[in-house]
C-alpha cells in the first residue's frame, strides 16, 4: 500500500480508505492501487466484504483535468486506456463492497463509486455525472452501472444535465442504498458490511459471482467505447471551454464545434 489508501480488516471486513483530501481526485495509479488491493482481498480468508471510504471532504471528486492541461492527445488516450483496464480489474474482485459516500462522487469518482455492489450516503453528499458540463463523454462504464440502478430516464437526466443529485434523492432514486447522518455514514457501511460477512462466505461469493455474472466483461467492451468518444471529444472546442469554465467557476458558454 502506499500513501494514497490504506487497508485495516477486523471482524471479517476489510476497509480500504483513500487518503487523498479533500477531493480524493483518481488517476491510473490509485485505481491500480484499489485493484490491487481487492485482488488481494479475494485471497484473503480473513475478509468477506469491503467497505471503501475516503478521508477528507469528498469521496471522489473525479480526475483532475488541471492536473493535465500539458498532456499531448495521444498521452491522454493512453492514459484513460490504461486506467480502464484497472477499473476493469475493479469490478473484477470477487468480495462485495459497500461505498461509504460521506461527501462528493462526482464524474468518475461517481463511477468508482457505482463499482461498488451498496453504496451508503448522507443528505450532504453530492452525486453527478457531470461530463456534459466539461464537453465530455462518460467514462469507468457508467454507461452501464448507472441506468441499471437508476432506469434509463433518470440516467439520462443526469448525464444530459450534468446536475448534482442530493442524497436524500439519491436515496429516493435508488442510486444510494441508505441515508444516514453525516457522521454515521461509515459506521453504517462498517455494520452492513459487517451483516454481509455474517453470512455463510463461499455462499455470498458464489451469490454475487451470478448476481454480476459477465459484468466485468461489459465494463471492458463499454469502457472501450466510452475512450473512444472521449478522445473524440477531447478534440472539440467545447471540451475546452467546458474545463475552463470550471476552473474559472463561471457557466460555460458552448458552441457546438
Amino acid at each position: 500500500m502506499s500513501n494514497d489508501t490504506t487497508l485495516t480488516i477486523a471482524d471479517y471486513v476489510a476497509t480500504v480508505e483513500i487518503h487523498r483530501p479533500p477531493n480524493n481526485f483518481f488517476d491510473f495509479d490509485l485505481i491500480r492501487e484499489i485493484a490491487d488491493t481487492y485482488e488481494r482481498l479475494d485471497d484473503d480468508e480473513r475478509c468477506r466484504a469491503i467497505v471503501l471510504c475516503s478521508e477528507g471532504k469528498h469521496f471522489c471528486a473525479g480526475a483532475n483535468f488541471q492536473s493535465r492541461e500539458s498532456w499531448g492527445q495521444e498521452q491522454l488516450d493512453e492514459q484513460a486506456r490504461q486506467l480502464y483496464v484497472e477499473a476493469v480489474r475493479v469490478f473484477s474482485g470477487r468480495k462485495p463492497v459497500v461505498a461509504a459516500v460521506h461527501g462528493a462522487a462526482i464524474g468518475g469518482g461517481l463511477g468508482l463509486a457505482l463499482s461498488a455492489d451498496f453504496r451508503v450516503t448522507c443528505p450532504e453528499a453530492r452525486f453527478s455525472a457531470n461530463f456534459s458540463r466539461l464537453g465530455f463523454h462518460q467514462g469507468f462504464g457508467i454507461s452501464i452501472t448507472l441506468p441499471r440502478l437508476v432506469g434509463h430516464a433518470n440516467a439520462s437526466l443526469m448525464l444530459f444535465t450534468g446536475r448534482r443529485v442530493k442524497g436524500d434523492e439519491a436515496h429516493a432514486m435508488g442510486l444510494a442504498d441508505e441515508l444516514v447522518a453525516q457522521a454515521s455514514v461509515r459506521e453504517r457501511a462498517q455494520a452492513l458490511a459487517g451483516e454481509i460477512a455474517g453470512s455463510a462466505p463461499l455462499a455470498v461469493q458464489s451469490i454475487r459471482a451470478t448476481l454480476r455474472a459477465g459484468l466485468a466483461d461489459e465494463i471492458a467492451r463499454i469502457t472501450e467505447h466510452e475512450l473512444a468518444e472521449q478522445s473524440k471529444l477531447r478534440l472539440s472546442e467545447d471540451f475546452r471551454e467546458g474545463i475552463a469554465a470550471m476552473a474559472e467557476r463561471r457557466a460555460p458558454d458552448f458552441k457546438g464545434r
